[in-house]
C-alpha cells in the first residue's frame, strides 16, 4: 500500500490538460480560461459621475455659492459643451463628466429653484466622480489562464467587450459500474440485486468540477462483458471504473485492464474508507479504478478524481483544500490507515455522524464534511484542533 499524498502525485503525473476550445460568454460559465484575458476596452471610458447630481467647477465649490444650471448628461448622452465659471450641469450616475466640471455635488446638497442652484450646508467629502479606466484599461490582463469562470468573471470579460473566450475542454469522463449484483434505477433488483447509485453520484461530482461524464452499461462480473465496456470508453479523456477493484474472485478489473496493456502505477492506498484503489494507463488514457462500496466510491471520487480533474482542465494541481476546525466532541484513537470520516460542522465546531461504515449513502448525505485523521492518531478531546475537507 502507499500513502494517499504518493497517490496523488502519481495520479497528478496521470493529469495530462486536456485540448482547448473558443465558446461564447453563455457557454463560458464554468469553463477553465486557457488563454489570458485582455480588456478590448477602458472601463469606463470617461470620466463619470458617481452620484446624481450636479457637475460644478471645483474651484468654485462653497457653501452658499449659486450656479446657472445649462444642460444636462445622462447614462448613454453628454453635455456638449465646456462648463464655463458659474455654471452647473445636471448629472446622472454613470453619465460623462462635462469638459471643464472636475467635480459633482450631490443633488441632496443643493436647493434648486428654477435654472439656479444653491450649494447647501452639509456638502459631503470626495469628487464623486469615477476616473477613466479606473476599473481597467485598454490592454490590461485582467484574468490568468486556469482561472475557473464564475459570475464575477463572466461580468468582467462582458465589460471587457470579449464575446469569446477560449477555454480547457470538458474531460469526457467514462464511467464503468461492474457486478452482476447491480441494476439501474428504476428496474426491479432480483433477491440478491442491489441498485446501482455510484455511477449518479460520481458523475454528478465529476460534471460539478468541470467533466462530462458518460455512464456506460453496467459491466458484468465476467472478462468479457468487461472487454466490451471498456471498448466503449475507447475515446474518453479519463476511464473510471467503479467496484471489481479488490482481490476477491470476481474482483476483474485490474486483470483485464492489464491485459489490455494498463501500466499500472499504483493498486491499494492506505486510506479509509477506500482501501483498493488502483490507477494507471491504459492505450494513452488515465484509469482511475474506485472501490464499489457507495461510501468509499464516492470519498475516493473527491479526494482522487475530483483534483485530477481540475489538473486536466488547466487548473493547478493540488489535493482537496483542507481548513482546520475545533471538535465539538471528543473522538477516539484512530488506526493505521488515514482516515475521512463522515462529519457536521457546527457552532461549537465538527462533529461526527454515528456510523462511519461505507456502505451507508444515507449518513454520507447527512455529512457536510470529511474529518481527516492521520494514520495512528491519537484520541482528541473536545476543543482540540482537527483538519477537514468541505464537501
Amino acid at each position: 500500500m502507499i500513502s494517499v499524498a504518493e497517490a496523488l502525485d502519481r495520479i497528478f503525473a496521470l493529469a495530462a490538460p486536456v485540448g482547448r476550445e473558443t465558446v461564447g460568454l453563455r457557454q463560458a460559465a464554468g469553463r477553465v480560461l486557457a488563454e489570458p484575458a485582455v480588456a478590448r476596452r477602458t472601463q469606463p471610458p470617461f470620466a463619470a459621475s458617481a452620484m446624481d447630481g450636479y457637475a460644478i467647477r471645483g474651484a468654485e465649490l462653497a457653501i452658499g455659492a449659486g450656479f446657472e444650471v445649462v444642460g444636462e448628461s445622462a447614462a448613454g448622452g453628454s453635455y456638449p459643451g465646456t462648463l464655463a465659471p458659474g455654471e452647473a450641469v445636471r448629472i446622472f450616475t454613470g453619465a460623462p463628466v462635462p469638459a471643464g466640471a472636475d467635480h459633482v455635488v450631490i443633488q441632496e446638497d443643493t436647493r434648486r429653484e428654477g435654472s439656479r442652484i444653491t450649494l447647501a450646508e452639509g456638502l459631503g467629502d470626495g469628487a464623486n466622480i469615477r476616473p477613466a479606466g479606473g476599473d481597467f484599461s485598454e490592454g490590461d490582463e485582467m484574468l490568468a489562464p486556469g482561472r475557473r469562470l464564475g459570475p464575477a468573471e463572466i461580468a468582467l470579460l462582458a465589460a471587457m467587450n470579449i464575446p469569446q473566450v477560449a477555454v480547457y475542454r470538458r474531460p469526457d469522463v467514462a464511467l464503468i459500474c461492474t457486478g452482476d449484483e447491480l441494476v439501474m434505477p428504476g428496474e426491479t433488483p432480483g433477491p440478491s440485486q442491489i441498485v446501482t447509485s455510484n455511477a449518479f453520484g460520481l458523475a454528478a461530482m465529476f460534471e460539478a468540477a468541470g467533466a462530462s461524464a458518460r455512464i456506460l452499461p453496467i459491466a458484468r462480473d465476467t472478462a468479457e462483458s468487461l472487454e466490451q465496456c471498456l471498448d466503449l470508453a475507447a475515446e474518453a479523456d479519463l476511464v473510471v471504473t467503479c467496484g471489481g477493484a479488490s482481490v476477491g474472485e470476481h474482483d476483474i478489473v485490474a486483470d483485464v485492464a492489464r491485459a489490455r496493456g494498463m501500466a499500472l502505477e499504483f493498486h491499494k492506498v492506505a486510506m479509509r474508507p477506500g482501501k483498493p484503489l488502483m490507477a494507471g494507463r491504459m492505450g494513452g488514457v488515465p484509469m482511475v479504478g474506485l472501490p464499489g462500496n457507495p461510501v468509499s466510491a464516492m470519498v475516493c471520487g473527491r479526494i482522487f478524481v475530483v483534483p485530477m480533474l481540475e489538473a486536466m482542465t488547466g487548473r493547478t494541481a493540488r489535493p482537496a483544500a483542507r481548513a482546520t476546525i475545533r471538535l465539538a466532541a471528543p473522538i477516539p484513537a484512530n488506526g493505521p490507515r488515514e482516515h475521512y470520516m463522515r462529519a457536521t460542522l457546527g457552532p461549537e465546531g465538527i462533529a461526527l455522524l454515528p456510523s462511519q461504515d461505507s456502505s451507508l449513502l444515507g449518513i454520507l448525505a447527512q455529512a457536510d464534511a470529511l474529518l481527516v485523521r492521520p494514520p495512528s492518531d491519537p484520541a482528541r478531546d473536545t476543543g482540540a484542533s482537527v483538519e477537514y475537507i468541505a464537501l
